[in-house]
């Protein structure tokens, strides 16, 4: 009868002596390496500062319409949608069938139309929202 080797033992063992590695470290057999970096949390943004220019505010209880050197906010509701002015085709504005409100619609570059409508308290607010609107998207886009 042949002699057979031993069984082998739990899992794959130590590598045979002649793939063991030289100077090993002086901690357990297959322990994870220390990390070769300090991992660093990372640091906050600071919001980039917008230049200073005219703004537009139109704001209800519930909506509000924003234009200003950035670009375009609407606010409705608890959901914003930010718009920057690279990213706009055209700003159109109009007074509710009613005259009651101020619909804004903003064209997104890729067709896609979004629009807000905030209530004017008293109705003579909005006589005094279309002038300014008008001023401030001409400051911003003088070609429409």
């Amino acid at each position: 009868m042949t002699q057979q080797p031993p069984p082998p033992g739990p899992g794959f063992g130590p590598p045979p002596p002649q793939y063991a590695p030289q100077n090993a470290p002086a901690q357990p057999p297959y322990a994870p390496a220390p990390p070769a970096y300090v991992p660093v949390p990372p640091q906050p943004v600071p919001p980039q500062p917008v230049p200073a220019g005219p703004e537009f505010l139109a704001v209800d209880k519930r909506n509000a319409v924003v234009v200003d050197a950035s670009g375009v906010v609407f606010e409705m509701s608890a959901f914003t949608m930010e718009f920057r002015w690279p990213e706009i085709q055209g700003v159109h504005y109009k007074a509710s069938p009613d005259g009651k409100a101020l619909m804004v619609a903003v064209v997104h570059i890729d067709g896609r139309f979004y629009e807000c409508v905030v209530e004017a308290r008293p109705r003579a607010r909005l006589q005094e929202w279309f002038p300014q609107l008008a001023w401030v998207l001409g400051h911003y886009r003088p070609m429409g």
